[in-house]
C-alpha cells in the first residue's frame, strides 16, 4: 500500500509547506498538486526539512489527470452527507486507515481548496469520502491539520498491523479501471431495468454502488466474478425487451 497526498487547487503557500512537513513526519513522500500557485520560498520556509517533498511534487492541471495517477481515490470533506448526498457520506479516518492496509496499490487522498474544499461534482469522482469528526461549533479544519490527522491514523495502523499477509500474496487488488467497469455494468443494469424510474435517484444508486465497491478494497478475482452475471443479466433483459417487440 502506497499513500499519495493530492492537493486540489491549494491557495496558500504556507499550507502547502505545512502539508509537506506533515507528510515527512509520517513517512509519506509523494505529493501531487492540481493547478497550484507557483511554489516560492514561502512554501519551502514552512516545509522546514521537508523541502525535498516540494521539489519532487508532481504538478497537473486537472483533477482527472490526478485521478489517473492512483488506484483508489479517497475524497475528504468537512461536511457529512445526508441520505441523498452519497458523495458526502463518509467513513472515519480510523476506519479508512484500517481498510487501507488491506490494499497493495496506490491510494490517493484528495484534499480540496482551503476556501471551499472539494465540490460535489469532484467528490462524485472519488471511490469514497473520509471526514474527520470535529465539533459542530467549528467543524472545518485547517488543510495541513486535516492531512496530519489522516496520516497519523495511517501511520498508527502501520505500526500496529505491519506484518506479512502470506495467504493474500497471490491475490491482486482490483485497479481503479477494473472497478470503473463494474460500476458501468451496474449502471447499464439499472438503465435496462429502468429502475429507479427517476433518473436523479438512479444516479444516486450508481454513486452508492461506487462507494460500496470503493470501501471494500475488492480483489481483481472478485471483480471479474461479478462482471459475468451482470453482463448476462443485461443481455437477457435486453433480449426479453426485443422479444416483446
Amino acid at each position: 500500500m502506497k499513500v499519495t497526498i493530492v492537493l486540489v487547487e491549494p491557495e496558500y503557500q504556507m499550507n502547502i509547506g505545512f502539508v509537506a512537513r506533515a507528510m515527512k513526519n509520517f513517512g509519506v513522500r509523494e505529493l501531487i498538486l492540481v493547478n497550484p500557485p507557483e511554489l516560492t520560498g514561502e512554501a519551502y520556509k514552512f516545509a522546514m526539512h521537508a523541502g525535498d517533498i516540494l521539489e519532487n511534487a508532481k504538478t497537473v492541471k486537472t483533477l482527472d489527470e490526478a485521478l489517473k495517477m492512483v488506484d483508489v481515490a479517497v475524497g475528504t470533506s468537512g461536511i457529512s452527507g445526508k441520505v441523498y448526498l452519497p458523495d458526502r457520506t463518509p467513513i472515519s479516518p480510523e476506519e479508512f486507515a484500517k481498510r487501507a492496509f488491506l490494499y497493495g496499490g496506490k491510494i490517493g487522498v484528495f484534499f480540496g481548496r482551503e476556501s471551499r474544499g472539494l465540490s460535489n461534482a469532484e467528490l462524485e469522482k472519488m471511490d469514497f469520502t473520509v471526514t474527520i469528526p470535529t465539533s459542530d461549533e467549528y467543524p472545518i479544519m485547517n488543510l495541513s491539520h486535516a492531512v496530519a490527522v489522516i496520516l497519523y491514523e495511517i501511520y498508527r495502523q502501520r505500526v500496529k498491523a505491519e506484518m506479512p499477509m502470506e495467504e493474500n500474496r497471490h491475490l491482486r487488488r482490483a485497479t481503479r479501471g477494473e472497478k470503473d467497469v463494474l460500476v458501468k455494468y451496474w449502471g447499464e443494469l439499472l438503465e435496462t431495468l429502468n429502475y429507479p424510474k427517476d433518473p436523479v435517484r438512479r444516479k444516486y444508486f450508481i454513486l452508492m454502488f461506487r462507494r460500496v465497491i470503493g470501501r471494500s478494497f475488492i480483489y481483481a478475482r472478485e471483480i471479474y466474478s461479478l462482471y459475468g452475471p451482470l453482463r448476462l443479466a443485461i443481455e437477457r433483459l435486453k433480449r426479453c425487451e426485443d422479444d416483446k417487440h
